[in-house]
């Protein structure tokens, strides 16, 4: 299995290559002007996951009880608050902040290293955040919408992230490469196992796929950056790059 730094370095290098390729192609949507590349990458993506990540997930959950499966998820979700604390702190969200680490903490000690999800029963709010939101919290405008190899939707903005998110995650800090891999690997797995029906009833209902998927992306990241009160005069245009 390829490690997840040297995944990191290929996104860095390939997407500015891609975009140099596509900067002409236009898009009867301001917030997606490289449509045309990015639906190639979309139906790329589509095709990896028909092929592989979907028949995985349907076999992750044939083969393992729900609990088994929700304490993996609960592990790796406490790996993943790790990170999204740092962020919570770069965007000098104070309480936030303090209520992810008690949330680690609990969960760690009183979870069983976070396969029991303790401190939800305790109220204390799981919130996710990348570097991206950080970045849209400290001003840097989202850029065009970008569907990236593998990875999947994003904005110029958080594809500028990923890989810093790569890094900070927790995963990553294990000193074993096998450990990281199946760490990562299950995790890949698991999500897109929790988005089985979803995905279904997306291709399904949707009369273009494509732009369901982009459009609920890019609702759902403007409602993450303003922690679920985006201005009521919010403009994508307005956040185009030049």
């Amino acid at each position: 299995m390829v490690r997840i730094k040297k995944g990191a370095m290929t996104l860095a290098v390939v997407v500015p290559m891609l975009l140099q390729g596509c900067a002409t192609v236009k898009s009867a949507d301001v917030r997606d002007p490289w449509e045309s590349m990015n639906r190639s990458v979309y139906n790329f993506n589509d095709t990896l996951d028909a092929a592989v990540l979907k028949p995985a997930a349907k076999a992750y959950v044939a083969v393992l009880p729900r609990p088994v499966r929700t304490g993996i998820h609960n592990f790796l979700g406490n790996l993943g608050d790790v990170w999204s604390m740092a962020n919570s702190a770069f965007q000098l969200k104070g309480q936030a902040t303090a209520e992810t680490f008690m949330r680690i903490s609990v969960n760690t000690i009183f979870g069983l290293g976070g396969v029991l999800d303790v401190a939800t029963e305790m109220r204390l709010e799981k919130r996710k955040e990348d570097f991206g939101q950080t970045l849209g919290y400290w001003g840097v405008k989202p850029g065009p919408y970008l569907m990236l190899p593998l990875l999947g939707p994003s904005t110029l903005r958080d594809a500028l992230g990923t890989p810093l998110d790569i890094k900070g995650n927790a995963v990553q800090q294990f000193n074993d490469v096998a450990t990281r891999n199946v760490l990562t690997a299950t995790g890949v797995i698991d999500t897109r196992a929790s988005l089985i029906k979803t995905v279904d009833v997306v291709k399904e209902a949707a009369l273009d796929p494509y732009s369901f998927v982009r459009d609920a992306y890019l609702q759902k990241r403007e409602n993450d950056i303003y922690d679920g009160n985006p201005p009521s005069n919010f403009d994508y245009s307005e956040s185009e790059t030049p």
